[in-house]
């Protein structure tokens, strides 16, 4: 069983969650439920994602794990992307916030890689 403490990917997609959610302090009080809710929840699903897979047996396995996590990057990134042209976070947040997605999901898909080429 792998760490998930241990991997820089996990490290960099935890703060950048704390960061989406510090963020989203600031939206709308009525979209507590409805995008302030989806965004988070999109941004905890990369690191959740990763930790899980670290607890599956096979490489192909924490591989599809690190897809989903991909995914929740793609997701929590229109999000934001959203969040901005609705007016509830600045542009500069989103600058500020997207290549640090983009970094992850990079980092991401080139474990996922490692891990399907070790097959």
């Amino acid at each position: 069983m792998r760490d998930y403490k241990r991997y820089d990917t996990w490290k960099m997609a935890h703060e950048l969650v704390k960061e989406i959610y510090t963020i989203s302090e600031n939206f709308p009080k009525s979209e507590l439920f409805g995008l302030t809710s989806q965004v988070r929840r999109a941004s905890v699903s990369i690191p959740t994602n990763i930790a899980e897979g670290c607890g599956r047996s096979t490489d192909k396995e924490f591989a599809r794990f690190l897809e989903i996590s991909i995914g929740s990057t793609n997701e929590t990134e229109y999000l934001l992307f959203l969040a901005c042209d609705l007016g509830f976070c600045s542009e500069d947040d989103l600058l500020y916030l997207n290549p640090k997605l983009n970094v992850v999901r990079q980092k991401l898909i080139q474990l996922r890689k490692r891990l399907l080429n070790n097959n």
